[in-house]
């Protein structure tokens, strides 16, 4: 489909033209690579009706597919937010917002009625208070959707990871449809960021590594992955950690940090450098991920990069049954109001629970402000998918 070695100067216009195409795929796929249009309406309705929440660090894209599995230093695995591209000190009300709509589309999709989007919606509001509530609460239960990719998660090896990204165990990245040669700049550089001792630290303090133990840059490749981020610097690493002897495997994926489309609270002191940033926003809402991981220049790019863990998986909620659908809900809204609260003391939490729960109505946990403006939004988006469909079938 694709050259197997795209040089540097036509990166873009295959970036760009691949990115409009999985933007036409479906409704679902354009509402997850398309924050810039979130927000744009947000900025149409002037916050319409929406809670001022207290400032804290949010995902600003916080869409269902940037939830799943994710391991700590240590292989422990939670479900908890896994891209924090976006991620700035604003309003959390933000977030429910994203993730209700992510949802009510996928419900959408799965040919469920406007009656259970409603009640997701209830459904969301509740695991968020309630994480609210105690953050040391008891895990919700489950819909199966989770309990498959947690199960994946929790048994996934090197060499089943390496298959999905690489489609190779061996140690060289095959250059071809997702991989395409880096310019000599590019490799002469990335090899001399890992051959730094601070870098080689998060190497090493994965996977009970010696400290001392040699990296050795083996290939690294430009890696053409994701939607909203397709068009800026993304590079896989392909590294050997220890002695020949007894050497580990190690993929890097560093990805480049732009200019965050999500408002921040200008009150709030964020880090100019847009890696730093990211990884700041990761150590407060996604610690398991926020711990191995690292903000460095590469000509001139703010890049931030982790190690790539088997168990690091993404939740796929393409089709959903009534049940599952209101579970999953919760669920991951509880994720989201975990990683809200942990921010929070007792008494905050308390405040904004009480403003969430405010503009209830009687019969209906689902507040009247996120029915409207997810409603609003799915007509927003709905009109803009159509339209890009439109413009990609004329090219």
């Amino acid at each position: 489909m694709k050259p197997p070695n795209v040089k540097p100067s036509a990166r873009r216009p295959i970036l760009e033209a691949h990115r409009a195409f999985k933007m036409a795929c479906s409704t679902q796929a354009f509402v997850r690579g398309n924050s810039a249009k979130f927000y744009e309406w947000l900025s149409e309705q002037r916050s319409a009706g929406i809670p001022h929440g207290p400032a804290v660090w949010i995902c600003g894209d916080c869409h269902a597919g940037n939830l799943g599995p994710v391991a700590d230093a240590k292989g422990r695995v939670e479900i908890q937010i896994r891209d924090l591209d976006q991620a700035v000190i604003g309003n959390p009300a933000y977030d429910l917002i994203r993730l209700a709509l992510s949802l009510a589309t996928a419900a959408r999709s799965s040919d469920l009625s406007g009656v259970i989007s409603a009640k997701m919606l209830e459904q969301m509001l509740i695991g968020y208070t309630n994480a609210l509530g105690d953050t040391r609460s008891k895990a919700e239960q489950r819909p199966e959707v989770v309990r498959v990719v947690m199960k994946q998660a929790i048994k996934r090896s090197w060499k089943q990871m390496a298959k999905a990204n690489i489609r190779d165990t061996t140690p060289t990245i095959p250059l071809g449809k997702n991989f395409w040669v880096l310019a000599k700049n590019e490799r002469t550089a990335v090899k001399t960021l890992f051959g730094q001792k601070d870098t080689q630290k998060l190497v090493t303090m994965l996977r009970s590594r010696p400290d001392d133990a040699p990296v050795e840059v083996l290939d690294a490749a430009y890696w053409m992955k994701g939607c909203s981020s397709l068009g800026h610097m993304r590079i896989a690493v392909l590294l050997r950690v220890g002695k020949k002897a007894k050497n580990d495997l190690c993929l890097i994926d560093m990805k480049e940090a732009i200019n965050p489309i999500a408002p921040a609270d200008a009150k709030s002191s964020i880090p100019k450098n847009n890696a730093e940033r990211v990884v700041q926003g990761a150590l407060h809402l996604s610690p398991f991920l926020g711990e191995r991981m690292l903000a460095r220049k590469l000509l001139g790019h703010d890049m931030f990069f982790r190690e790539l863990m088997p168990q690091d998986l993404k939740l796929n909620i393409e089709r959903l049954a009534s049940e599952e659908a209101m579970q999953a809900a919760r669920v991951l809204a509880g994720v989201v109001g975990k990683a809200h609260a942990r921010q929070m003391d007792a008494g905050t939490r308390k405040r904004w629970v009480k403003e969430l729960k405010s503009k209830m109505t009687k019969t209906l946990d689902a507040p009247s402000w996120l029915w409207s403006n997810v409603v609003s939004l799915i007509a927003y988006h709905e009109k803009a998918y159509l339209e890009h469909c439109r413009k990609y079938a004329l090219k």
